[in-house]
This record gives structure tokens, sequence and C-alpha cells, in this order.
């Protein structure tokens, strides 16, 4: 498998569905009244890997145009 396939359909669907799952946590922990230490924390970690699924974007956008 070539890089900008294994980054296509591997890394980015990993990492959106990180960040995804880091925000569904976070509002539930919010919306049922949880810990407002746990829901910061949650939060953070949600930018954190959106920055992270940014980097692979782009990688694979910088990959698919040199092919």
């Amino acid at each position: 498998m070539d890089p900008v396939t294994i980054a296509k359909f591997i890394v980015l669907p990993i990492a959106l569905g990180a960040v995804a799952l880091v925000l569904v946590l976070g509002l539930a922990n919010l919306a049922k009244g949880g810990s407002p230490l746990r829901s910061q924390k949650l939060m953070q970690w949600r930018v954190l890997l959106q920055a992270v699924a940014l980097c692979f974007v782009l990688l694979t956008i910088i990959l698919m145009h040199q092919g």
C-alpha cells in the first residue's frame, strides 16, 4: 500500500474518530452534570487531537499532490 492510501483510509479515519469520541465524551459529561474538571480535561484533549488530525490532513494533501 502506498502512503496516500494508508493516510486516507487508515490514519485519517482513526484521527477523526478519536476527535469525535473525545468530543462526545466531553459533551456527555457536561450534560449529565459531571465533574467540570473532567469536562475541561476532555476538551483539552479534543483540541490536541484536532491539531494532530489537522496535521494528518495536511500531510495527506501534500502526499496526494506529490504523486
